[in-house]
């Protein structure tokens, strides 16, 4: 059965007694660790070079990932809350470490049209809708399994026709698998029975120094793209695909990630910095894995490589942070204290005839796969 935690409308938070009365039991002596408090789940994954992942069922949220640096030292390099009470209780919410959808970003004005039928959505991000609605994905209960044998935990969530104003019994899984090559693979799969859009991807902001560890502006930082969709002063795509080539938007050789976000250009004003999508190289046939991004963090050597399926990537880099929030280790959350890379298809794709369709169909299958590989050097 699924669970839906309640939530005031529009932006504040109805606390439950499952979350005021968070305690884990003691984890199984299993390949994959589970912790269980009433209908929450916590879910810890280990390779066999003592990386470890941790997800909880609730929004399917990668609350933990632990990998070393070049020196073997160990550092949790994701943002978010040692327990649930974290997420729903923040002052500022902003998806740490969730799956968003039904639909990841934004859509123009919350409203588009199938079949000549419009359909309306929360404004939940004046004046679009984002990330799905206010109860989107993230804060949902899914249902989870674990696989000892695969290292993996695979989370099921049925999203009801009309639920945030979406068409569509929308049947949905997430697995996220750890291997001994140091990657998260991440496998998306959905199914409906009335034509609907879907855009799910992970929300995981990084910072390789370390959460908590000050800005991650000093991060080197390559896109796997020549283009990218810019936006209007809402953050709605234009439309066009212009060359990222002579922009501050030029990731296409590693540079830190700080060194062109303060120049005047209106791209950057729009997004209080780097909230874009880029449009992925993608020189074989549509849906090809391929890299799409990777980061190198100087001080410790940690590496991030994102490779996906998907066409494009959402590089934002933690603009509205600002202090207020603390982390796991009672840290601050600074302003650009973490970055997300959000593989996805386009923002808006429903009302730009010219992006890749989101639409998926009775009878067709919705499947993406997106890895995250960690290194040192």
């Amino acid at each position: 059965m699924n669970r839906i935690l309640s939530f005031a409308r529009p932006n504040h938070f109805i606390p439950v007694a499952l979350i005021a009365a968070m305690l884990l039991c003691a984890p199984r002596l299993m390949a994959v660790e589970v912790e269980t408090a009433k209908d929450i789940q916590f879910f810890t994954l280990k390779n066999k070079h003592g990386m470890t992942v941790r997800v909880t069922n609730f929004g399917a949220i990668i609350t933990s990932i632990v990998v070393p640096d070049r020196n073997g030292k160990m550092a949790d390099v994701a943002l978010g809350y040692n327990n649930i009470a974290g997420y729903t209780n923040a002052v500022d919410k902003p998806y740490f470490g969730a799956v968003v959808g039904r639909y990841g970003n934004r859509i123009a004005k919350g409203k588009f049209t199938i079949d000549d039928q419009e359909y309306s959505l929360a404004i939940n991000n004046t004046p679009n809708s984002l990330h799905g609605g206010i109860i989107g994905f993230d804060k949902v209960i899914w249902n989870a399994t674990a696989d000892d044998k695969s290292n993996s935990v695979t989370l099921t969530y049925l999203a009801k026709d009309g639920e945030e104003g979406y068409p569509g019994n929308l049947n949905c899984s997430v697995t996220y698998r750890l291997t001994d090559d140091n990657e998260i693979v991440i496998n998306y799969l959905a199914t409906t029975d009335k034509a609907t859009p879907i855009n799910l991807t992970q929300h995981t902001y990084f910072n390789l120094k370390g959460e908590g560890e000050g800005t991650i502006l000093d991060h080197e930082l390559m896109i796997n793209a020549e283009r990218f969709t810019p936006v209007d002063e809402t953050l709605i795509p234009t439309g066009k695909t212009p060359a990222v080539q002579g922009t501050p938007f030029d990731f296409t050789t590693a540079k830190p990630i700080g060194r062109d976000i303060g120049a005047d250009d209106e791209q950057l004003k729009f997004g209080g910095g780097y909230d874009h999508n880029w449009v992925l190289n993608k020189r074989g046939q549509t849906g090809e894995m391929t890299l799409a991004a990777s980061v190198y963090e100087p001080t410790t050597g940690r590496v991030l490589e994102v490779s996906t399926t998907e066409p494009g990537i959402q590089f934002y880099c933690g603009n509205f942070l600002d202090g207020r929030l603390k982390g796991k280790s009672g840290k601050q959350y600074v302003h650009r204290g973490g970055f997300c890379l959000e593989t996805q298809h386009y923002p808006d794709s429903p009302n730009q005839p010219a992006f890749p369709s989101t639409i998926l169909k009775p009878g067709d299958e919705y499947e993406t796969q997106t890895v995250f590989k960690f290194s040192a050097r």
